[in-house]
């Protein structure tokens, strides 16, 4: 077995600051993050000190505003992190991401003072968030979702289930979109609800095939009660802040694939340069070695593409599109090489004492999260040859 970190890392990073924060994230995953990954994920144990850990090491808003307590970095420098993360264990990369995606909307939309009330915590007290979007019959038709709020007086009142909820049940505040107006996504709204709030709460959380150590379940809203002050964005912007949100989110989709991807390749690396078949180390044979350099191209490539879509929004210009390639590309490359390395390591690919068979696992639910590789494809053929005439 590969232990996580043999590898250089060879990154574009910017800023001396950026090298000393990856160096910083590369020991942290070594040290507190790798060792224990593949014994925690067996048994579903979410390792939440991780995440007081991370936080006070200011890694849960680096990609916000140093005014409110974040990191202050550009999406570009925030994504390398990510993949380093995900690289050691790919249930920490990810509920990161998700964390991340959660305070988007606050930090993008929200009032100065809601800003200054709550980002502070959300960033770097210790919290941890989760987003609410998809139902049980609202995934990815999302603007279908019958989630509703409804005005009494200054306060709201949310009656409804969201699925698909990772971090449900754990979380300690959730960006809930629910149905303020009529049908449609024009009738929808954001808001902020605590994770404490009376008439919340979260069913089992889903068995699934990988990732078993990050909960994932469903949320129930029964007659939860907040304030309009934590209502985000105005009456009917809420998909629009979602589809704002998931931009970003599917770049952080985009980098914990390349993570998973290099792990497996690391993995695959590590295995043929010690075993020996015939005589001599597979890492001779040439079948094999053209494997490892198509695994080791479809990395780099993924993570070419996710740096190019992080640096047009860190130059503010639009990359919807490219955050769908990153993300459709990333995540089924991570599926073939990790499916590559189950093979290149033959009967003990299959076995749970090699990791291998845990990134084939979790690969596959990276082609599925924030948008299908179905939706990322229609969303770029609508950029390439406008929307569908019906």
């Amino acid at each position: 077995m590969t232990e996580y970190g043999p590898r250089p890392v060879d990154r574009r990073l910017p800023t001396d600051e950026a090298r000393q924060l990856m160096t910083l994230v590369r020991d942290l995953a070594a040290r507190e993050i790798a060792p224990t990954a593949a014994a925690e994920e067996e048994v579903g144990r979410f390792p939440r000190e991780l995440f007081t850990l991370l936080s006070e090491s200011g890694l849960l808003g680096l990609a916000y505003a140093e005014e409110f307590g974040g990191g202050g970095q550009p999406y570009e420098v925030y994504l390398q992190v990510l993949e380093e993360l995900a690289t050691a264990r790919l249930t920490v990369g990810l509920g990161v991401s998700v964390h991340t995606l959660a305070c988007h909307a606050l930090a993008a939309y929200g009032t100065k003072e809601q800003r200054a009330e709550h980002l502070p915590a959300m960033l770097g007290g210790g919290l941890l968030g989760a987003y609410c979007l998809s139902e049980p019959a609202a995934g990815s038709d999302a603007a279908s979702l019958t989630t509703r709020a409804t005005r009494d007086g200054d306060t709201w009142v949310l009656d409804g289930t969201k699925a698909w909820t990772t971090h449900g049940g754990i979380a300690d505040f959730y960006t809930v979109l629910a149905r303020t107006g009529g049908a449609g996504a024009h009738g929808i709204t954001a808001f902020l609800v605590p994770g404490d709030a009376e008439g919340l709460s979260a069913a089992a959380p889903e068995r699934k095939m990988g990732m078993k150590g990050s909960p994932t379940a469903q949320v129930h809203f029964d007659g939860v009660r907040i304030g309009d002050a934590r209502r985000i964005g105005e009456e009917g912007q809420g998909f629009a802040i979602a589809l704002d949100a998931l931009d970003s989110g599917r770049l952080g989709i985009a980098a914990c694939a390349v993570g998973v991807a290099q792990a497996a390749l690391d993995e695959a690396l590590g295995y043929v340069a010690t075993r020996r078949q015939f005589g001599r180390p597979l890492a001779d044979y040439q079948g094999l070695r053209f494997m490892l350099a198509d695994m080791a191209t479809q990395v780099t490539a993924g993570r070419s593409l996710y740096l190019t879509a992080a640096r047009l929004r860190d130059e503010g210009r639009p990359f919807t599109k490219e955050a769908a390639m990153a993300k459709l590309f990333c995540s089924d490359a991570a599926m073939r090489i990790t499916t590559d390395a189950v093979q290149l390591l033959g009967g003990y690919g299959y076995t749970a004492d090699f990791p291998a068979e845990r990134y084939m696992r979790e690969a596959k639910v990276l082609q599925i999260v924030e948008g299908t590789n179905q939706i990322q494809r229609m969303v770029i053929a609508r950029h390439l040859a406008g929307p569908e005439s019906r």
